[in-house]
């Protein structure tokens, strides 16, 4: 029994610093939403279970604006510090998980503005990102000590995604860190585990409200909705890290600003990363990387983010110390 126990932060904990981290994927408006690359996102833990997350990265790369938006050959270096915090629940006896994240931005954005060279530094709160999810298949409710005796077994989750417009923004400026409107993504999602192995796949869609202050302040900014998909294949060593590599695309999206013609449709893919160390007591860091395979409309970055993660338990009802 005490070391099934002892294998609880590596189930839980070194998969779902993922959870965390990829909730506030760096964030420069709207070309960068749809980049997450989240491997284990549905990897199950005890309900009760707490991670708290803090996460510092860096995207450097091009920026390929949509026709609704007057900017070319931009480029852009963004810096980013992320705190997150998670929680694992039950609910009519399969397990959930609610996560936080908040992110700082700092970045550099350089490109042509009516065919004129321009650059701008922008520096503060970026979107806040809600996700609530629940496995419905093979990812029940348990006590830590059901949980420690539980096999592996292939599920099949859901969640929900909400973006709040709560970054920082000004409707008379072109390069904003928020996005002045609620985006709402529903996922499905599935994890397969095979011995040490383990093979993640989830689609979804971001769906978005208006934005009604678009530049240069009086003017409505609408998008259509924009899929992806997701998928992971990773190995789990005896050490208890775990490496995986990521992919994810996303497509649609597109754009008008009042009543004018739409953009082009985005298809974008990216390929990544990602290592996670589970540290004593509960602790864990992650090193995660990606960059772009093709891109038409959004960004076309190399990422790197370093994160680390903090883990622990309710303590039981009646525990004084």
């Amino acid at each position: 029994m005490s070391q099934r126990r002892s294998e609880l932060p590596v189930r839980g904990c070194a998969g779902r610093i993922g959870v965390l981290v990829a909730l506030a994927v760096l964030a420069l408006a709207q070309p960068v939403s749809a980049q997450d690359m989240e491997p284990r996102a549905y990897s199950p833990s005890p309900v009760g279970t707490n991670f708290l997350a803090v996460a510092v990265g860096n995207s450097r790369g091009a920026i390929l604006f949509d026709p609704t938006v007057p900017i070319t050959d931009a480029s852009a270096n963004l810096d980013s510090f992320i705190a997150g915090y998670a929680r694992a629940f039950g609910l009519w006896g399969h397990q959930g998980l609610v996560a936080l994240s908040l992110p700082y931005v700092r970045g550099d954005v350089a490109g042509t503005v009516f065919e004129e060279s321009r650059e701008v530094q922008r520096s503060g709160l970026a979107d806040v990102r809600l996700k609530v999810s629940l496995n419905l298949v093979g990812g029940a409710a348990m006590t830590r000590e059901e949980f420690a005796k539980a096999p592996r077994r292939t599920i099949v989750g859901t969640s929900l995604t909400l973006q709040a417009p709560t970054g920082q923004y000004d409707e008379t400026k072109l390069i904003n860190l928020g996005t002045n409107r609620w985006s709402f993504k529903p996922e499905v999602g599935v994890s397969v585990p095979a011995g040490r192995w383990f093979l993640d796949a989830y689609g979804g869609a971001w769906l978005f409200t208006s934005n009604d202050d678009f530049y240069p302040g009086d003017a409505t900014r609408r998008q259509e909705p924009l899929f992806t998909l997701q998928a992971h294949a990773g190995y789990t060593f005896k050490s208890r890290a775990w490496l995986a590599v990521d992919a994810t695309w996303y497509g649609g999206g597109e754009s008008t600003v009042d009543d004018g013609p739409p953009s082009s449709r985005q298809s974008n893919t990216r390929l990544g990363g990602t290592f996670a160390l589970p540290l004593a007591r509960g602790q864990s860091i992650k090193f995660a990387t990606s960059r772009g395979v093709s891109a038409r409309t959004g960004s076309d970055f190399e990422t790197y983010l370093l994160g680390w993660q903090l883990m622990w338990f309710d303590r039981p009802r009646g525990e004084n110390h």
